[in-house]
């Protein structure tokens, strides 16, 4: 299958005066946290929570900041978290797809909500 790309609004919570950004983000369910560059990270004033190491897909480990939180928005389902500044461009990784309760739709290659909690974000808790 070919990349998928969804839009989602990105914003720190802890400076509501500071506008959000409309952001086109690869989804990778391979991976496993929201990955975004460090222009973004500036842009958002996010705060550095410590650095971390993380697996590429090809195979290396770096080190890189851990910053937080950062909410993100698609449509009109919400959730909080960390992000990984590494890359050039946006990753939507499966822990923030899961707390969105987002699925793939390969026939449409694109990200919907999913059609069986279509009103609000469902998930597992024990």
């Amino acid at each position: 299958m070919k990349s998928v790309y969804t839009k989602l609004k990105l914003s720190n919570p802890r400076l509501p005066a500071l506008k959000p950004v409309t952001v086109r983000a690869m989804v990778d369910t391979g991976a496993m946290t929201l990955c975004i560059p460090p222009r973004l990270a500036a842009q958002l004033k996010l705060d550095e929570g410590d650095k971390r190491n993380f697996t590429t897909a090809d195979g290396r480990t770096q080190l890189a900041s851990y910053v937080g939180p950062v909410e993100m928005v698609f449509e009109k389902r919400r959730c909080y978290g960390g992000a990984v500044v590494m890359g050039d461009e946006v990753l939507l990784g499966a822990v923030p797809m899961e707390d969105l309760d987002l699925i793939i739709s390969p026939t449409h290659r694109k990200v919907v909500v999913n059609p069986a909690s279509p009103n609000f974000p469902s998930s597992l808790v024990k």
